[in-house]
């Protein structure tokens, strides 16, 4: 099968898949270790990712949330790895990185279980309000009545 390239595929939850050609990678000199390795090869790993036009409304609606400036308003979602020295090691801590952070866009809210309060947290509640309203009626004027 010469000529065709198969795109490989990233899953992220039962119904959400990725594909690899989705992704846009682009690699830069980076800061930090290596040694003169720094001046010479392109180790900093950058990953772009359209989240808006690759993911369900919801899912991208808890990832606006989760990934705060790294999403920018096209809904471009923007990762950068340089803490490896090889390039191979920053392209996967990046992918590791994206895939952790859609893995909890994609986690649906828990709902709320609405819960009636027990009856000793209502008693307790209602002695409270008496109590304030005890205090509170000892603070007013006392008027005597002239018989």
């Amino acid at each position: 099968m010469a000529g065709t390239t198969a795109s490989r595929r990233i899953r992220i939850r039962s119904a959400l898949v990725l594909r690899e050609s989705d992704l846009e990678w682009h690699f830069v000199r980076g800061s930090g270790p290596g040694g003169q390795n720094v001046n010479k090869v392109a180790t900093s790993a950058q990953v772009r990712f359209e989240a808006r036009r690759h993911l369900p409304p919801d899912v991208f609606a808890r990832l606006q949330r989760l990934a705060g400036r790294r999403l920018n308003q096209d809904g471009v979602l923007s990762l950068t790895a340089r803490a490896e020295r090889s390039q191979e090691r920053n392209r996967a801590q990046a992918l590791g990185r994206l895939i952790e952070l859609l893995r909890a866009a994609a986690e649906p809210p828990t709902p709320r279980t609405p819960t009636r309060p027990t009856a000793a947290s209502r008693s307790r509640r209602l002695e409270s309000k008496r109590r304030r309203s005890g205090a509170k009626d000892r603070r007013r004027k006392v008027t005597h009545l002239d018989d």
